[in-house]
Order: structure tokens, then C-alpha cells, then sequence
């Protein structure tokens, strides 16, 4: 899903989150830290594992263990950013932008 550069990580998670079922967690950073997602997120049964910002009231307890392992997401994309089509976005289209994005990722994970 592409979203426009202005667009909060949080705006755009419960579109996100719509395509995806069966999380045991999710991880993120604090961009996407607010109430109402983490709420929907237990909700559906799926524990969040993203640390509080600096300015909340009451500090936010996470699994820090896991959370550790967000660095591989963070690693792919920095993969797919050594591709300077991708890391600029000259693309005016989505559709041709997601289009290098999916051959970038092909190249830089499978071939």
C-alpha cells in the first residue's frame, strides 16, 4: 500500500492492519504509538509491541526482547534505499514507483 509522503505512519496503520490477519504481534516504532491502535490491536487479539513516546504521561510497557527484532524490517529497507530510483522517487505514478519497488525487491532478496 502507497501512501502520499504527508500521511502519519499512524493514519495509515488501520488500512494497513485490515490486510492482515492472524498476528500473534506487531512491531513498531513510535510513530505508531496511540491509544485507539493499540486498543484496536488487542482487540483482534494481536499483542503490540511499540514503545511510548517521550511526552506521555504514563509510560508504556512493551516486550523490549522482541521489539529487538524490528531492526531486520529497518534492514530492508535500507536494502531496498541503495536502489536510487526507489530512495528518491522520481516515479510521479504509483504504479510505476510500486512497480520499481518490485523489481528492486526482487533483485535485492532474491536473485
Amino acid at each position: 500500500m502507497l501512501t502520499p509522503g504527508n500521511v502519519s505512519d499512524v493514519a495509515a496503520a488501520p488500512a494497513l492492519l485490515e490486510r492482515a490477519s492472524g498476528m500473534r504481534y506487531l512491531l513498531g516504532d513510535k510513530g505508531y504509538d496511540a491509544d485507539r491502535l493499540r486498543r484496536s490491536l488487542r482487540d483482534t487479539g494481536t499483542t503490540p509491541v511499540i514503545p511510548g513516546r517521550r511526552n506521555r504521561k504514563r509510560t508504556i510497557r512493551y516486550d523490549k526482547q522482541r521489539y529487538r527484532d524490528r531492526h531486520l524490517v529497518e534492514n530492508a529497507f535500507c536494502r531496498l534505499k541503495d536502489f536510487r530510483r526507489i530512495a528518491t522517487r522520481y516515479d510521479k505514478l504509483a504504479a510505476n514507483f510500486l512497480s520499481g519497488v518490485a523489481l528492486a525487491t526482487a533483485v535485492a532478496f532474491w536473485l
